[in-house]
Protein backbone atom coordinates (compact mmCIF):
# COMPACT_ATOMS: atom_id res chain seq x y z
CA UNK A 1 0.00 0.00 0.00
CA UNK A 2 1.38 3.37 -1.00
CA UNK A 3 0.40 6.56 0.85
CA UNK A 4 0.81 9.81 -1.06
CA UNK A 5 0.15 13.50 -0.78
CA UNK A 6 -1.18 14.75 -4.10
CA UNK A 7 0.19 18.19 -4.90
CA UNK A 8 -1.00 18.63 -8.48
CA UNK A 9 -4.47 17.32 -9.21
CA UNK A 10 -5.13 16.63 -12.86
CA UNK A 11 -8.72 16.04 -13.97
CA UNK A 12 -8.29 12.25 -14.25
CA UNK A 13 -6.93 11.94 -10.72
CA UNK A 14 -9.54 14.37 -9.38
CA UNK A 15 -12.33 12.30 -10.97
CA UNK A 16 -10.86 9.10 -9.49
CA UNK A 17 -10.76 10.65 -6.01
CA UNK A 18 -14.35 11.89 -6.33
CA UNK A 19 -15.39 8.38 -7.41
CA UNK A 20 -13.84 6.91 -4.24
CA UNK A 21 -15.97 9.22 -2.10
CA UNK A 22 -19.14 8.57 -4.14
CA UNK A 23 -18.70 4.79 -3.98
CA UNK A 24 -17.77 4.65 -0.31
CA UNK A 25 -20.59 6.89 0.90
CA UNK A 26 -23.15 5.30 -1.45
CA UNK A 27 -22.29 1.86 -0.10
CA UNK A 28 -22.49 3.05 3.51
CA UNK A 29 -25.40 5.49 3.44
CA UNK A 30 -27.16 5.25 0.08
CA UNK A 31 -26.75 6.82 -3.33
CA UNK A 32 -28.18 10.20 -2.29
CA UNK A 33 -25.48 10.61 0.38
CA UNK A 34 -22.87 9.34 -2.10
CA UNK A 35 -23.91 12.04 -4.57
CA UNK A 36 -23.95 14.72 -1.85
CA UNK A 37 -20.44 13.89 -0.68
CA UNK A 38 -19.13 13.54 -4.25
CA UNK A 39 -20.49 17.00 -5.08
CA UNK A 40 -18.91 18.39 -1.91
CA UNK A 41 -15.53 16.82 -2.77
CA UNK A 42 -15.68 18.12 -6.34
CA UNK A 43 -16.40 21.61 -5.00
CA UNK A 44 -13.67 21.28 -2.37
CA UNK A 45 -11.02 20.13 -4.86
CA UNK A 46 -11.90 22.65 -7.56
CA UNK A 47 -12.47 25.80 -5.49
CA UNK A 48 -10.00 25.57 -2.61
CA UNK A 49 -6.68 27.34 -3.08
CA UNK A 50 -3.76 24.94 -3.38
CA UNK A 51 -2.06 26.34 -0.26
CA UNK A 52 -5.30 25.87 1.70
CA UNK A 53 -5.71 22.15 1.10
CA UNK A 54 -3.86 18.88 1.38
CA UNK A 55 -5.12 15.82 -0.50
CA UNK A 56 -3.87 12.36 0.45
CA UNK A 57 -4.56 8.99 -1.14
CA UNK A 58 -3.86 5.37 -0.40
CA UNK A 59 -3.09 3.44 -3.53
CA UNK A 60 -2.83 -0.29 -4.20
CA UNK A 61 -1.02 -0.78 -7.50
CA UNK A 62 -2.88 1.77 -9.65
CA UNK A 63 -6.20 1.68 -7.77
CA UNK A 64 -7.04 4.37 -5.21
CA UNK A 65 -8.26 2.57 -2.09
CA UNK A 66 -8.80 5.60 0.14
CA UNK A 67 -8.67 9.37 0.13
CA UNK A 68 -8.78 12.23 2.63
CA UNK A 69 -8.76 15.99 2.38
CA UNK A 70 -7.54 18.53 4.92
CA UNK A 71 -8.47 22.16 4.32
CA UNK A 72 -7.53 25.40 6.03
CA UNK A 73 -9.37 26.16 9.26
CA UNK A 74 -9.14 29.87 9.96
CA UNK A 75 -8.98 31.25 13.49
CA UNK A 76 -8.98 34.79 14.88
CA UNK A 77 -5.58 34.27 16.49
CA UNK A 78 -4.07 32.80 13.27
CA UNK A 79 -3.38 29.35 14.68
CA UNK A 80 -2.11 27.22 11.80
CA UNK A 81 -5.00 24.73 11.75
CA UNK A 82 -6.51 22.37 9.18
CA UNK A 83 -9.74 20.40 9.26
CA UNK A 84 -10.03 16.82 8.03
CA UNK A 85 -13.13 16.42 5.90
CA UNK A 86 -13.96 14.12 4.27
CA UNK A 87 -12.48 10.63 4.64
CA UNK A 88 -13.30 7.62 2.48
CA UNK A 89 -12.01 4.08 2.04
CA UNK A 90 -13.42 1.92 -0.74
CA UNK A 91 -15.76 -0.61 0.88
CA UNK A 92 -13.87 -3.74 -0.21
CA UNK A 93 -10.71 -2.35 1.45
CA UNK A 94 -12.29 -1.31 4.74
CA UNK A 95 -11.16 -3.02 7.93
CA UNK A 96 -7.51 -3.08 6.80
CA UNK A 97 -6.49 0.10 8.68
CA UNK A 98 -6.09 2.00 5.41
CA UNK A 99 -8.00 5.00 6.77
CA UNK A 100 -6.01 5.06 10.01
CA UNK A 101 -2.69 4.72 8.19
CA UNK A 102 -3.66 7.43 5.72
CA UNK A 103 -4.71 9.83 8.48
CA UNK A 104 -1.55 9.16 10.52
CA UNK A 105 0.59 9.72 7.41
CA UNK A 106 -1.25 12.98 6.66
CA UNK A 107 -0.95 14.23 10.25
CA UNK A 108 2.81 13.67 10.12
CA UNK A 109 3.07 15.60 6.81
CA UNK A 110 0.99 18.45 8.25
CA UNK A 111 3.08 18.53 11.43
CA UNK A 112 6.27 18.69 9.34
CA UNK A 113 4.71 21.62 7.43
CA UNK A 114 4.14 23.61 10.62
CA UNK A 115 0.45 22.88 11.16
CA UNK A 116 -0.33 23.27 14.85
CA UNK A 117 -3.84 21.84 15.20
CA UNK A 118 -5.87 19.23 13.32
CA UNK A 119 -9.65 19.24 13.65
CA UNK A 120 -12.34 16.90 12.39
CA UNK A 121 -16.05 16.29 12.77
CA UNK A 122 -17.18 12.70 12.87
CA UNK A 123 -17.26 9.43 14.77
CA UNK A 124 -15.27 9.77 18.01
CA UNK A 125 -14.77 5.98 18.16
CA UNK A 126 -12.94 5.98 14.82
CA UNK A 127 -11.02 9.24 15.10
CA UNK A 128 -9.79 8.53 18.64
CA UNK A 129 -7.71 5.72 17.10
CA UNK A 130 -5.61 8.39 15.35
CA UNK A 131 -5.23 10.80 18.26
CA UNK A 132 -8.31 13.01 17.99
CA UNK A 133 -10.10 13.87 21.20
CA UNK A 134 -13.62 15.16 21.76
CA UNK A 135 -13.69 18.88 22.42
CA UNK A 136 -16.35 21.44 23.16
CA UNK A 137 -16.85 24.78 21.50
CA UNK A 138 -15.29 26.32 24.62
CA UNK A 139 -11.99 24.94 23.26
CA UNK A 140 -12.50 25.64 19.54
CA UNK A 141 -15.66 27.20 18.20
CA UNK A 142 -17.18 25.44 15.19
CA UNK A 143 -17.68 27.69 12.15
CA UNK A 144 -21.31 26.55 11.80
CA UNK A 145 -23.92 24.94 14.07
CA UNK A 146 -22.99 21.35 14.93
CA UNK A 147 -25.77 18.81 14.42
CA UNK A 148 -23.69 16.14 16.22
CA UNK A 149 -21.72 18.01 18.95
CA UNK A 150 -20.02 14.87 20.32
CA UNK A 151 -18.34 14.51 16.91
CA UNK A 152 -16.37 17.77 17.33
CA UNK A 153 -12.76 16.57 17.64
CA UNK A 154 -9.23 17.96 17.56
CA UNK A 155 -5.62 17.30 18.39
CA UNK A 156 -2.51 19.36 18.86
CA UNK A 157 0.31 18.57 16.44
CA UNK A 158 2.84 20.44 18.59
CA UNK A 159 2.30 19.15 22.14
CA UNK A 160 0.32 16.73 24.27
CA UNK A 161 -2.26 19.33 25.25
CA UNK A 162 -4.64 21.28 23.07
CA UNK A 163 -4.79 24.95 23.94
CA UNK A 164 -7.99 26.97 23.74
CA UNK A 165 -8.31 28.77 20.42
CA UNK A 166 -10.39 31.84 21.21
CA UNK A 167 -12.83 33.59 18.92
CA UNK A 168 -14.72 32.84 15.77
CA UNK A 169 -13.49 30.35 13.19
CA UNK A 170 -14.06 29.82 9.49
CA UNK A 171 -13.53 27.08 6.96
CA UNK A 172 -13.00 27.11 3.20
CA UNK A 173 -16.09 27.99 1.12
CA UNK A 174 -16.81 24.39 0.01
CA UNK A 175 -17.12 23.30 3.65
CA UNK A 176 -19.00 26.41 4.71
CA UNK A 177 -22.43 24.82 4.14
CA UNK A 178 -24.73 24.08 7.07
CA UNK A 179 -25.93 20.78 5.56
CA UNK A 180 -22.40 19.39 5.97
CA UNK A 181 -22.43 20.15 9.69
Amino acid sequence: MQLLEIKNLNSTLQNSIIAVFRLSFSDAEGSKEGDTIATFVEDLLSTTKQDESHVFIAQNDKEITGAIVFSKFKTENNTNAFILSPVAVVTKFQGQKIGQNLINFALEVLKNNGVEVAITYGDPNFYSKVGFKQITEDIIQAPLKLSFPIGWLAQSLTSNTLDVIPGKTACVPALNKQELW
